[in-house]
């Protein structure tokens, strides 16, 4: 008999075929009677399927006694209870590096809109302007300074790249790394060394709101605030207030608070590049980050050592 799972977010066919082929798939997402299936398969379910930005209610879990796994389709994981899963014995894993690159491709995509304004101009060659005046002057990228909330995976290949471009960079975490970099232990203070402060650090509550109005304060003027991890992360009635008073120059934003939907204000803003959380939005990327959901899966019920488990649990 094949292993049952519940799956609690919408998956693409190239994961959720295979996942149908090899175990028995309840799908929550798509179930008309929600208790009903917990009911009536609950006890038998060993193993769940959630997207990176999906949140499990701990209710949920509850409902599945025999739940051994929980396989997340993404990097992030802070819509999963660790600490309950952690006191339940339950594994949990993630997708991690593989999608490294394409989301530190993205963080520097809006490092260069924002700070050369191509969104502006490619809006400005399109309306016909440039037959009636020339384009205007924008910030040369070499030698500003990029500040990184959270120097993980994707926070150092951010890193690289900009290195790379001839920008200088700063960053602050839990405690210094053995890189060439300038550690700044204060968020406020690395804030007010930047020109451009990227977000790269994990979302749950520790992260809640931390780029926050003082953060914001601190960034000044001269400063863009690019967004390529969590929109919890970001105080965004403080952004708007910030960008509708010229407290900071510009913000490039691949996430936020509660998507798909974007505060109003924003829209309307020339200072602003919004992206629809496309950071791992590649056919590559997607595609390895199925294969390895399911052979988190794969290898905890083959008896086998997980290939990504969430290193709060490790």
């Amino acid at each position: 008999m094949p292993t049952d799972i519940i799956v609690t977010a919408p998956l693409p066919p190239f994961l959720y075929d295979p996942l149908k082929t090899d175990y028995r798939c309840h799908d929550y997402v798509q179930a008309a009677d929600k208790p009903g299936l917990l009911a009536a398969q609950g006890a038998a379910i060993r193993g769940l399927v959630q997207g990176g930005g999906t949140v499990t209610p701990t209710s949920l879990l509850d409902a599945l006694p025999a739940l051994e796994i929980i396989s997340v389709f993404g990097v992030g994981y802070d819509g999963v209870p660790v600490d309950y899963c952690r006191k339940r014995g339950l594994n949990v894993t993630n997708t991690p590096d593989v999608l490294t690159d394409d989301v530190a491709d993205v963080a520097v995509a809006l490092i260069m809109m924002t700070g050369r304004g191509f969104v502006r101009l490619n809006r400005f060659v399109q309306a016909g302007d440039w037959l009636k005046r020339g384009p205007e002057l924008t910030t040369k990228l070499g030698g500003r300074t990029v500040g990184i909330l959270g120097l993980g995976r994707i926070g150092k290949a951010i890193a690289d790249r900009v290195s790379a471009m001839g920008m200088k960079v700063a960053y602050t975490g839990r405690k210094p790394q053995d890189v060439p970099y300038r550690f700044i232990p204060d968020l406020e203070a690395l804030a007010a060394t930047a020109d451009f402060l990227v977000v790269a650090c994990p979302g749950g509550a520790a992260t809640k709101n931390i780029v926050d109005a003082k953060v914001l304060a601190a960034l000044g003027k001269k400063g863009t605030i690019v967004n390529i991890a969590r929109g919890s992360i970001i105080d965004e009635p403080a952004l708007v207030a910030a960008l509708q008073a010229g407290t900071i120059k510009a913000a490039g934003l691949d996430v936020f608070a509660d998507e798909p939907n974007i505060p109003q204000p924003l829209y309307a803003m020339d200072n602003v590049v919004l992206l629809p959380h496309v950071g791992s939005a590649t056919r590559e990327t997607r595609q390895a980050m199925g294969d390895l959901c399911k052979a988190n899966l794969d290898a905890w019920f083959a008896g086998k050592p997980l290939p990504t488990l969430m290193p709060e649990l490790a």
